[in-house]
């Protein structure tokens, strides 16, 4: 069993450390976890146990709730096997497997009102928040949970159900599908976050190669190794195509990046509530390579299981990965330059090997 601890404590995780003996600022070996990380429990359709120890054969000590939150006090790697290690988290009372925990944090923001013609794009920094639409017939009703890290267009500042500014957002879908948000719980993303990078890099130059067999992401530069990451491709055995869009194995071969959104709305637009409803407002850096079955490199927030297979054929990424691949990629994305209309960018492009 190989254990890998990250200080990660808010006032009230605190208490059982300095029990211990451990001052406040005590870092444990091998810490990469900074103070303030929430977990979200982020399945909706399976239950959650908490356990009195890491491991599933342990006692159950209770079962969670959908979105509930639990300070992460620390992290552990545990050996599975021949399967890439497996995360624990340490919590009150006992050990959360971390297959569908999400990281989040609670960041308020400076609100502003100044808003570009055609939106400002932003990011949740909250675990999440609740989206209301309006309507003179119905007045306020609750349209959509949106989660940390998930981005959306900003374009407007309106009145909201609590008679204070509240931001405006715009689907990416289609402009007649219109939401309203606290403006503190979103962070305007500066256009310098997501200019390309490796511009001097020739485009015919760079190629990424998944393996599904390991459940990887190599990004080259010719022939050198620039990123590699952990994903998790598509559950399943039919290939996603054309005669089979409703396969869930991410498909093999050679494709070329075709546009890329910095939001993506996935899914049915309406929120039904029904366990494992497939609804995902604003999922962040979408880099479509097979756009006519909608397959794409994405940020996920509803699972924490990279290394395995988990998707319903994209390639799941951690949001941060996500980003560094829609960023590194051709074509490219120029807000500044194309104007903030442009939501999307098209294009033949960055060459993708599955195999």
């Amino acid at each position: 069993m190989t254990f890998i601890t990250r200080k990660n404590f808010l006032k009230l995780s605190l208490l059982g450390f300095l029990g211990a003996g451990f001052s406040p600022g005590f870092s444990l070996p091998g810490s990469n976890m900074t103070r303030g990380i929430i977990g979200r429990v982020a399945a909706d359709d399976k239950v959650i146990y908490i356990y009195e120890e890491p491991d599933y054969d342990s006692e159950i000590v209770r079962r969670t709730s959908f979105d509930e939150l639990l300070h992460l006090y620390y992290e552990l790697e545990i050996e599975d096997g021949e399967h890439p290690l497996a995360y624990w988290y340490r919590v009150w009372g006992g050990y959360l497997p971390g297959v569908y925990v999400q990281h989040t944090r609670y960041r308020l923001n400076k609100p502003y009102d100044d808003i570009f013609e055609c939106g400002n794009l932003a990011e949740i920094t909250v675990p999440y928040t609740e989206a209301y639409t309006f309507s003179e017939y119905q007045g306020w009703k609750k349209k959509y949970r949106l989660y940390y890290e998930t981005t959306h267009w900003i374009t407007g500042v309106k009145t909201g159900p609590d008679e204070k500014p509240w931001y405006e957002l715009t689907s990416q879908l289609s402009t007649s599908l219109v939401y309203y948000v606290r403006r503190e719980h979103l962070r305007l993303v500066q256009d310098i976050e997501y200019l390309p990078t490796s511009i001097h890099v020739p485009p015919i130059d760079k190629h990424i190669l998944i393996s599904l067999e390991d459940q990887t992401l190599s990004a080259f530069e010719s022939d050198k190794l620039v990123f590699k990451t952990r994903i998790s491709s598509g559950l399943g055995y039919k290939e996603v195509n054309l005669k089979n869009p409703n396969a869930t194995a991410t498909p093999r071969g050679t494709f070329n990046v075709t546009s890329k959104y910095p939001s993506k709305h996935m899914g049915g637009l309406i929120a039904t509530g029904a366990p494992g409803s497939y609804t995902l407002p604003g999922v962040p850096w979408t880099t479509f390579f097979i756009f006519e079955t909608g397959v794409a490199f994405h940020g996920t927030y509803w699972h924490n299981n990279f290394g395995r297979p988990m998707s319903h054929g994209c390639i799941n990424m951690r949001n941060s990965d996500a980003k560094w691949v829609f960023r590194w990629v051709n074509p490219a994305y120029d807000p500044p330059y194309k104007n903030h209309c442009d939501w999307y960018n098209t294009g033949h492009g960055t060459r993708i090997v599955i195999d």
